[in-house]
């Protein structure tokens, strides 16, 4: 009757919490899951990424800084003169400066002010010249418009929404994960726990088997078949502990905890409530997938240079105009003003058309872009093919995962009362020790599959809302555009 109340009394008070001197540190489900996010290496690498295009935004964006050039040169040089010992000597002294600005038609204005003295031996006067004007240079067919202009930072704008969507799909395999192993270690607690008071039961065995059998009520074979069973659960009992310090390792550096935190104990449990599907509208959550929505991002990304080779095809027509006035004089005052007066004005306008025959380039990076939409076009089309198939799988494991808790429960049930009954018949003879510990055995297996039930319906779960893309949403996590740009303001 002792053995059958301690039997009762380990059931009743499962799991028991194993004893132990080493620190442990008690950890939420939520901590865990903000640890990963913020600490994360592989998380925190992806991000990185999404910086370095911010990076290539700002720099495609300089193409309007405007261009300043200052420029200036002074010579001395005596030349002969051809049928004459003499020769003509000559200083001259050039400053130049200039400003351009491209417009986003595409177009490029350019300021010019020129300056030069010369002064040479053939000529009794040294002289300034100068100029100041402005000049336009604008592509009417090919390179046109802000589309042409900007192309290149449309595409590190574009290559940035779909690097933060990569930046979303492992921030989601992530959390997924960590509730994964999160629920494995708090498994792995349980089923300890159960092969502890297997060991625990197995030893009581031992020990009224001994009794009896120095009281002649058994063979003294039963106390072989006893110890056997209480070696063969301290084994397990070792192999269970073991796999739980490897579990608390892979959590550790998964959440990036510092080794001096110790053991892990996962405070909470499994869900197993039952969980309300659509399956249409879990479909049509999972077409916003950050993987799809990453692969859209390409498309859109493709597309965008499509048209761009495509008018790159164009001839080359290009118009320019310029205007500038003009000054003269030995003095550089007078010659200044003479540019300011507009004395000497000039202007000009023309045309440049420049078409290779055959195109041949032009025409082959048009279609090789062409060819790349669309087979991205065929890529989101089989992702969202994909994601329908895993919803529905999905669904179905919430369902089985349910299931299979009530079946589990009512197996360790039936295996508690077998458990009972054996203990009953042992003491009145009808039943061997052996067969006492192999129902024992069934039960620590019924327990084991109860625990393994109930983690692999919140497992379950979470695959479910990974495929449907609202784990992130679910666990309050929301990626924004700025977080990069944190990252790339900070870089020094």
């Amino acid at each position: 009757m002792y053995l059958l109340i301690l039997i009762l009394s380990s059931i009743l008070f499962l799991p028991v919490t194993a004893f132990t001197t080493e620190i442990t540190t008690a950890l939420s489900l939520n901590d865990a899951i903000r640890m990963a996010v913020e600490k994360n290496l592989d998380v925190r690498a992806e991000l990185y990424n999404s910086a370095a295009y911010e990076a290539d935004i700002k720099r495609n964006r300089a193409i309007y800084d405007p261009m300043f050039t200052a420029q200036t040169n002074y010579s001395d040089a005596t030349v002969p003169t051809l049928g004459s010992p003499i020769s003509v000597a000559g200083k001259a002294f050039e400053i130049n400066a200039g400003l351009s600005q491209l417009l986003w038609t595409g177009a490029t204005v350019s300021a010019g002010f020129n300056n030069s003295y010369t002064n040479t031996s053939s000529n009794p006067y040294d002289y300034w010249q100068s100029s100041l004007g402005i000049s336009v240079v604008q592509p009417l067919l090919k390179n046109v418009g802000r589309e042409a202009t900007e192309i290149n930072i449309n595409v590190s704008r574009l290559s940035k929404f779909a690097s933060l969507e990569r930046f979303n799909s492992r921030l989601l395999s992530t959390v997924a994960q960590v509730r994964t192993e999160y629920y494995k270690l708090h498994s792995l607690r349980e089923e300890r726990d159960v092969k502890n008071i297997s060991l625990e039961l197995s030893r009581k065995i031992l020990s009224d088997t001994q009794a009896r059998v120095k009281a002649g009520v058994l063979p003294a074979m039963e106390i072989l078949n006893a110890e056997f069973g209480a070696v063969s659960r301290e084994k397990e009992l070792i192999d269970a502990e073991r796999a739980v310090s490897d579990q608390v390792d892979v959590l550790r550096l998964l959440l990036q905890m510092d080794t001096q935190t110790g053991d892990l104990k996962t405070v909470d449990t499994p869900p197993r409530n039952p969980l309300d599907v659509n399956e249409k509208d879990a479909i049509q959550k999972a077409l916003n997938r950050p993987d799809i929505r990453e692969q859209k991002r390409n498309l859109e990304l493709y597309e965008l240079q499509t048209k761009n080779f495509s008018q790159k095809s164009r001839p080359d027509l290009i118009l320019s105009a310029s205007t500038q006035s003009a000054g003269l004089n030995n003095a550089y005052h007078r010659n200044f003003d003479s540019i300011l007066s507009i004395d000497n004005p000039a202007w000009s306008v023309g045309l440049e058309l420049k078409y290779p025959l055959g195109n041949g380039a032009a025409e082959n990076d048009y279609r090789r872009s062409r060819l790349k939409t669309e087979q991205t076009s065929l890529q989101v089309r089989s992702l969202e093919e994909i994601s329908a198939k895993e919803v529905k799988a999905a669904i179905r494991g919430l369902a089985v995962g349910f299931k299979q808790i009530d079946v589990a429960d009512r197996g360790a049930n039936f295996a508690e009362e077998r458990l009972r009954a054996f203990v009953r018949k042992n003491e009145v003879g009808l039943a061997t020790t052996k067969d006492v510990l192999d129902v024992e055995n069934d039960l620590a297996i019924a327990r084991s599959n109860q625990i393994k039930a109930i983690v692999g319906y919140a497992n379950a779960m979470t695959t479910y809302w990974q495929v449907t893309g609202e784990l992130l949403e679910k666990e309050g996590i929301r990626v924004i555009e700025g977080d990069a740009d944190k990252l790339y303001s900070a870089i020094r």
